[in-house]
């Protein structure tokens, strides 16, 4: 349905939180085409996790509009080994942004989610209604109860006080800019890493992680700054909301398609004594699609612009 503008950001001064990150790198790049002032601090500028800075920074720049991309984010194994770091890490972070930015007077506010904070066996797509039907995919516990939280106080500050802030629950991202490696990477530049390697070196096998048959779905990184940042304008509800309507595919295929797309012609040996992580996880679109968004950005056109940015990364 086709929904009128309600909220201009034009002209607007606009705070990116994680600007660094793969989604707050898009989330910049794209409010610079906007005629917008982007408000920007590293980590050695601003630990977030500290409430007093946070306030204090929020309350100097006085945006107008806070978009929340900050977290600790890894994959299986950095979420299994360390809970602590991302459960303290992501409460802290997301606490501190978001009251500061109710203190200090802004209107707009977008915290970004995960589809992990779904339960694991909730019935695909994930709806916006399964969230706590049941309990969370242990490997990734720790990370989604923070996300919980994060979310649930997003919308009380919407429905107790008023505030113009969402949240927003992308589907799995990928693309330029994103974390190259197998300690802090996802599974798609995870693995466009490791075949370039093993290309490099000439390696006959490269070993990927459980048995290959989960499927996931990939929503590529510009397509997903657009959509953030069109909710921001269009999108009026309290309740989180999916941006989805990316590719699934299983990873098995998944891992065949980086390889061809990386050159590498050795072999692919599944070890299945490794974890899975969730069955299934994709998004379903249907409340997302309702407010007039799409992404444009085939999934084998992706996965190449994602893979030549890791080769100028080099």
């Amino acid at each position: 349905m086709a929904q009128e503008k309600h909220f201009d950001l034009t002209g607007k001064r606009v705070y990116v939180a994680g600007h660094t990150g793969l989604v707050g790198k898009a989330l910049v790049q794209t409010l610079e085409q906007r005629g917008v002032t982007v408000i920007k601090a590293t980590k050695a500028e601003l630990d977030l996790r500290d409430q007093a800075k946070t306030n204090a920074f929020m309350a100097e720049e006085k945006p107008d509009v806070v978009l929340l991309a900050a977290a600790k984010v890894g994959g299986i194994e950095a979420n299994r080994t360390l809970p602590v770091d991302f459960l303290y890490d992501n409460l802290m972070i997301a606490s501190n942004v978001i009251r500061a930015a109710a203190e200090s007077g802004v209107s707009r506010l977008m915290n970004l989610a995960s589809n992990c904070y779904y339960p694991r066996d909730a019935a695909q797509p994930l709806r916006e209604d399964s969230l706590l039907t049941g309990p969370f995919e242990p490997t990734n516990e720790a990370y989604a109860t923070a996300k919980l939280a994060a979310m649930r106080l997003t919308q009380y500050y919407a429905t107790q006080h008023g505030k113009g802030f969402f949240t927003l629950v992308p589907t799995s991202l990928y693309g330029p800019g994103d974390h190259f490696n197998d300690e802090r990477g996802h599974v798609i530049p995870a693995l466009i890493n490791r075949f370039h390697q093993a290309k490099t070196q000439d390696l006959d096998k490269v070993t990927l992680w459980g048995t290959g048959s989960p499927t996931r779905e990939f929503l590529y990184i510009d397509d997903a700054a657009l959509g953030m940042l069109h909710f921001v304008e269009h999108y009026q509800g309290t309740e989180a909301i999916n941006l989805a309507g990316g590719q699934s595919i299983s990873i098995r295929e998944l891992g065949e398609t980086i390889a061809s797309i990386v050159g590498y012609q050795g072999e692919l040996y599944w070890d299945t004594s490794k974890p899975d992580g969730m069955p299934h996880k994709a998004l379903d679109s249907e409340k997302c699609f309702a407010h007039d968004w799409r992404p444009e950005t085939s999934f084998h056109d992706g996965l190449k612009a994602a893979y030549q940015s890791y080769l100028t990364s080099l």
